[in-house]
């Protein structure tokens, strides 16, 4: 052997001889409860080597600060996360009392201190206040870009830029623990629309009493219609063999569960996988609910998940399609 070709057999990739782990075609969606210290875009990653899936996406970040449900999806349950995206969230939180901080979270650095006046009571009215639609301005340390650029980068840099207030909805919002007078920390369950960030409620809630706040613990507990129930750990999954971390996924029409369901005939089905729309009055529904409802879930006569669809002025009409076979 010449010395070129050991010196280029010694430089061989140590993983050149190693096989290519094959990635399955997996629809799905996995109710994953995602540990602290993580954030949403690499559990994604973790879940998705385990399942050894082709195609995934989660729907909506977590802050690695928080923990709790993060539904990923697999395969055709991608086509649907947005529904996900745009549901309303519930958490349960807890606020310190009387300190501020760089990131509105216990990540960042202590800004100012205040003493802390008020009692149970005085923080129990200040949260009916924050009930139903109000303004929430943007913490600098968020996703949301300006001129293309994170403002976190911007944050991390030292600077401040304008932001507009946004409307959101807190549906709920209730008490569940005050350590008041003793300890100064208030835990909270909250459900809220899309878009509203828990640590700015804290922030906001902790000016209103004249003391300031910020949040050591989030913990998302439902996204739409799912919850925690069946959710499962990473741990879980890690120690699990292949056949019992299949069956943790839950079907793709999970995501969609809140959607009135419409069944159609084999010739109606046809049509509709063909994308073609269907007049209401042709098939076997109850015209007024989907009408009412203006988007169903569409099914054959075998229960298969066909896609969803849009039910208005008298006409199904395909919105998204489940590839034939892969739900």
């Amino acid at each position: 052997m010449t010395a070129s070709s050991k010196k280029n057999q010694g430089e061989q990739r140590p993983d050149a001889a190693r096989p290519k782990v094959p990635r399955r075609l997996l629809d799905g969606v996995l109710l994953l409860d995602k540990p602290i210290g993580l954030s949403s875009n690499d559990a994604l990653i973790r879940a998705k080597r385990l399942f050894r899936v082709k195609k995934a996406g989660h729907t909506g970040t977590l802050d690695p600060l928080a923990t709790g449900l993060l539904p990923l999806c697999f395969g055709e349950a991608t086509k649907f996360s947005q529904d996900l995206l745009d549901a309303d969230k519930t958490y349960e939180a807890a606020m310190r009392l009387g300190i501020r901080t760089t990131t509105g979270d216990a990540e960042g650095e202590a800004i100012e201190t205040r003493e802390v006046r008020c009692d149970e009571a005085a923080v129990r009215a200040a949260m009916t206040k924050f009930v139903g639609e109000i303004v929430q301005v943007p913490p600098m340390y968020s996703a949301l870009k300006r001129d293309g650029k994170p403002l976190y980068e911007y944050a991390r840099a030292g600077q401040t830029v304008e932001r507009e207030g946004r409307q959101v909805t807190i549906l709920a919002l209730e008490m569940i623990a005050c350590g008041l007078p003793a300890i100064a920390e208030v835990t909270f369950r909250v459900t809220c629309s899309k878009g509203t960030y828990v640590r700015t409620l804290a922030e906001d809630i902790g000016e209103a009493l004249g003391c300031g706040a910020h949040l050591v613990m989030l913990r998302r507990t439902g996204v739409g219609a799912l919850t925690l129930e069946h959710a499962v750990t990473l741990d879980a999954l890690t120690a699990a063999d292949e056949p019992a971390r299949d069956a943790w996924l839950q079907p793709v029409d999970a995501l969609l569960s809140t959607f009135p369901a419409v069944t159609l005939n084999a010739e109606a089905a046809r049509r509709f996988t063909h994308g073609q729309r269907l007049p209401l009055n042709e098939l076997v529904l109850d015209r007024a609910a989907c009408e009412a409802a203006d988007r169903v879930r569409v099914y054959d006569e075998g229960a298969r998940l066909l896609g969803v669809a849009k039910a208005a002025n008298g006409v199904l009409a395909p919105e998204r399609l489940v590839v034939s076979g892969a739900a």
